[in-house]
C-alpha cells in the first residue's frame, strides 16, 4: 500500500525537484554543449594539447552570464601572462640540466605568484608557467611553440564557453539575484515570526541561529551575484537597474532584526505579553506578508505590496503601548519599559528600511515594464 502510494506521488516529487533545481539543469546543459562543442572544433583544427580548450571550456562555464565572463577574462590574462613568462624564461634561462631547471623555475615563478597574490585574475599564472617550462608539450615541443598553443587553447575554450553562456539557455545574473533576493526575504520574514513570537513564549534558540546560518549563506551569494550583474552591466550584455542598491537594503533590514532579536530574547512578564499577544500577532503576520510579498513581487518583475498594512499595524502597537503607559491598566515594568523604547526603534528603522526594499522593487518593475 506505502508503495503503491509512493510510486503514485513520485512524478509530482520528480517535477516538484526539477522545479528546485531548474537553475542547476541549465547549467548542466550548458557546460555540456560547450565541452562538445569545443571538443569537436580542436579536433577539425587539429589543435595540439587541444584538451586544455576542452578543460577551459569548462571551467569558465558559471551559473551566470557575468560569471563566466569574469572566469573566462580572468583565465585568459593569467594564461596569457604565465605562458609569457615561461616562454621568456624557457628562451633565455639556460636549462640544459636539473640546476638550471630548477633555477628557471624559481625566476618565473617569484613574480607571477607574488602577481597572483595581488590580482586573483592572475592566479593560473603559475600554472601555466609550470606547464610551458617543464610540461610534457613543453619539453617535446619547445616553451615558444607550447606556450603558444596553451595561449590558443584557452582562447578558444573560453570563446566558446562564452558563446554557448550567450546562446544556450542563458542565465542573466539579475535573474539569479532576483531569486536569491525572494529567498532572502521568504527566510526575514520567518526570522521576524519567530524573534516577535519570544516577546509572548520561550523563543526557539535552535531553530532561530539556524534561520540566522541560512540568511548569512543566501546574503553572501546575493552579493557574489551582483557582482556578476554589475559585470554584465559594464560589458554592455544587460541594461537592467543597477543590482548593488537590493544587498545592501536586504543587508540593512538583517541588522534591523538583530536589534528585535536583542529586545525579544526574553518572554515579556505574563500579564503584558496576555495584553500585548493579538497586536503583536498582528503586527508580525503584516511585516512577514510585506517581505514574502516583496519576494515575489521582485521574481515576478511587479511592483510591491502595499505598504499600508504595515503602517497600520506598527501604528496600533505603539498606540497600545502608548495606552498602557498612560492608563497602567497593566503593571509595566521599568524592565519592559526599556525593552519597549529599543523596539521601537528597531520598528522605526525596520519601517524606513522596509520602505527602501520597496523603491528597489519598483526599480525592478519599472525596467521590466520598458
Amino acid at each position: 500500500m506505502r508503495l503503491s502510494s509512493a510510486l503514485r506521488q513520485f512524478p509530482r516529487r520528480a517535477r516538484a525537484w526539477s522545479a528546485k533545481r531548474r537553475t542547476e539543469f541549465r547549467l548542466a546543459a550548458r557546460v555540456t554543449a560547450a565541452a562538445v562543442a569545443c571538443f569537436a572544433l580542436v579536433h577539425f583544427l587539429d589543435l595540439p594539447q587541444g584538451y586544455w580548450a576542452v578543460f577551459t571550456a569548462v571551467l569558465v562555464m558559471q551559473t551566470s552570464l557575468g560569471g563566466s565572463l569574469q572566469a573566462s577574462t580572468d583565465r585568459m590574462i593569467g594564461t596569457l601572462g604565465g605562458a609569457s613568462l615561461g616562454t621568456i624564461a624557457g628562451a633565455f634561462v639556460p636549462h640544459d640540466n636539473l640546476m638550471a631547471m630548477a633555477a628557471a623555475l624559481a625566476v618565473t615563478l617569484a613574480p607571477l605568484t607574488l602577481l597572483a597574490a595581488i590580482n586573483p585574475s592572475f592566479r593560473v599564472a603559475p600554472i601555466t608557467a609550470v606547464i610551458v617550462l617543464i610540461g610534457t608539450a613543453g619539453v617535446q615541443q619547445g616553451p615558444l611553440e607550447a606556450g603558444f598553443y596553451r595561449m590558443l587553447a584557452v582562447v578558444l575554450g573560453s570563446v566558446v564557453g562564452l558563446g554557448v553562456s550567450l546562446s544556450v539557455l542563458p542565465a542573466r545574473a539579475h535573474t539569479i539575484l532576483c531569486q536569491a533576493g525572494r529567498t532572502m526575504l521568504d527566510l526575514l520574514a520567518q526570522l521576524l515570526t519567530a524573534l516577535l513570537r519570544g516577546l509572548t513564549q520561550s523563543a526557539d534558540v535552535e531553530a532561530i541561529g539556524h534561520l540566522h546560518d541560512a540568511i548569512r549563506a543566501t546574503l553572501t551569494k546575493l552579493e557574489t551575484v551582483a557582482d556578476e550583474a554589475q559585470r554584465e552591466r559594464r560589458s554592455y550584455l544587460s541594461d537592467e537597474p543597477d543590482p548593488d542598491p537590493l544587498p545592501r537594503t536586504l543587508r540593512r533590514l538583517r541588522h534591523d532584526l538583530v536589534m528585535i532579536g536583542r529586545t525579544t530574547s526574553e518572554p515579556l512578564p505574563k500579564a503584558v505579553a496576555a495584553k500585548l499577544a493579538e497586536t503583536i500577532a498582528h503586527l508580525s503576520q503584516a511585516i512577514s506578508n510585506f517581505l514574502v510579498g516583496c519576494g515575489e513581487a521582485l521574481v515576478q518583475r511587479k511592483a510591491p505590496p502595499d505598504f499600508t498594512p504595515v503602517d497600520e499595524a506598527l501604528a496600533g502597537f505603539a498606540v497600545e503601548i502608548a495606552g498602557m503607559r498612560e492608563q497602567q491598566s497593566v503593571e509595566l515594568p521599568k524592565e519592559a519599559s526599556a525593552r519597549f523604547y529599543a523596539l521601537g526603534f528597531a520598528f522605526d528603522q525596520l519601517r524606513r528600511d522596509c520602505k527602501d526594499l520597496a523603491a528597489r522593487i519598483s526599480e525592478f518593475a519599472r525596467k521590466r515594464a520598458t
